[in-house]
């Protein structure tokens, strides 16, 4: 956490000194608590996302394996070579995308979620339920404002 220190000095203006406080105090505003915030949950249960949150949807990698999958030959052969097509086309974005969506899944599943929507910030406070990030994000501020 970053710890400001304020040097008195004649040499400061009163002014400067103002400034220097409010430059200090901004940094406690919610986007200074709202470093890292994490959002789990499915594709049936959106969210209002914010700027810089991450999403994970936990039936991602579902999904992505059933748009693979979609329209496969009854031949195993053809149906293999179909699927490596797929998976080598477009420069890999479908294997990105895959290995994402699956590590979306660990990181979830190891953080403990126990329900979505998760709404998780710096990896250490939760709220569940609430499908607006933004709120979510106030919710865990006001909390961490009134903690010592």
């Amino acid at each position: 956490m970053a710890a400001f220190f304020l040097k008195s000095s004649s040499d400061w203006p009163a002014l400067g000194i103002a400034a220097a406080l409010l430059t200090a105090l901004s940094a406690f505003s919610t986007t200074a608590f709202a470093a890292d915030v994490l959002v789990v949950t499915d594709s049936r249960h959106p969210v209002q996302s914010m700027a810089g949150a991450r999403i994970i949807e936990l039936d991602r990698p579902a999904l992505i394996e059933a748009e693979l999958s979609a329209g496969l030959p009854t031949e195993p052969g053809l149906a293999t070579a179909l699927v490596r097509q797929r998976l080598s086309g477009g420069q890999g974005d479908l294997q990105r995308q895959m290995g994402l969506a699956y590590q979306g899944v660990a990181d979830a599943w190891g953080l403990g979620i126990a329900k979505i929507p998760a709404v998780v910030a710096d990896r250490r406070y939760v709220v569940y339920g609430e499908p607006d990030v933004a709120r979510a994000v106030a919710r865990i501020d006001a909390y961490r404002s009134g903690q010592p």
